[in-house]
């Protein structure tokens, strides 16, 4: 199957309603490819535990329409959709548990291979937290290290800004499609992103953002990071659900306080 053929079979998979992450992945692991899942058959799927009502609505014309209509309006946006065996999707990304299925990219240098640690952090910094945070995106930036981070307020913002500034390669990971920017206020900021480095998002086009979206994010935030850094960010923070996705992911952790 070709690759635009594949991307289709793989968008199916991740916007037919009743079929989440998890599911979609297990259908992947069996059947090693999006393409074989739909090679398979309803009846096929019905017996591995597939909801009927699913089932039918994968493998129906109106699947296959939602998913053309995604990807011409991906074209569109000039955004990129990548599947788990795509070249663009990050390796790192690959070995998470339970990935994305795919992942929108929108990005003029989007390097997959070239190495990410996220910053994340308070969106409320202090003087120093600031100051840390400056000095270690600039640090990582100028060493040839993707700054990632997730287009919040605070150190999010910082971080992101001080890579730009430094002509580094800088990240951001959204939740939300690729065609809502959150924060509005950091609209001008992400389209600077998208030509030095990328926006990535697992969400389909014209999801805007909600609170139970973040940690999703977070877990793609970490997962093509080889390390994450957290800046003065509190237990229950956005930065420490992303600490607890890192471990959890088996990568470096570090922290400033």
């Amino acid at each position: 199957m070709s690759e635009p053929a594949r991307t289709v079979a793989a968008l199916r998979l991740t916007l037919v309603h009743g079929l989440g992450v998890r599911s979609a992945n297990a259908l992947l692991r069996k059947f090693h490819s999006p393409e074989a899942i739909l090679d398979a058959g309803i009846g096929e799927l019905e017996a591995i535990g597939v909801p009927a009502d699913v089932a039918g609505d994968l493998f129906s014309s109106r699947a296959q329409d939602r998913a053309l209509r995604e990807l011409e309006r991906a074209r569109e946006l000039g955004v990129r959709i990548c599947h788990q065996l795509d070249a663009d999707f990050p390796p790192l990304l690959r070995e998470i548990y339970d990935p994305p299925v795919v992942l929108y990219i929108k990005g003029d240098r989007w390097e997959p291979d070239r190495p990410q640690i996220a910053i994340v952090g308070t969106r409320r910094p202090t003087g120093y937290g600031i100051n840390v945070a400056e000095r270690l995106a600039e640090d990582l930036a100028s060493r040839g290290l993707a700054v990632t981070s997730g287009l919040a307020r605070g150190v999010d913002t910082i971080a992101h800004r001080t890579a730009l500034e430094t002509n580094g390669r800088t990240v951001a990971a959204l939740a939300n499609g690729l065609d809502t920017i959150y924060p509005p206020e950091n609209r001008r900021l992400a389209d600077e992103i998208a030509e030095s480095g990328a926006l990535l998002t697992d969400y389909p086009l014209g999801t805007k953002p909600r609170a139970d979206f973040f940690p999703r994010r977070n877990r793609i935030l970490s997962g093509v990071s080889l390390g994450t850094l957290v800046v003065e960010g509190d237990f229950t923070s956005g930065a420490m659900i992303t600490a607890k996705f890192a471990t959890e992911q088996n990568r470096d952790l570090f922290a400033v306080r």
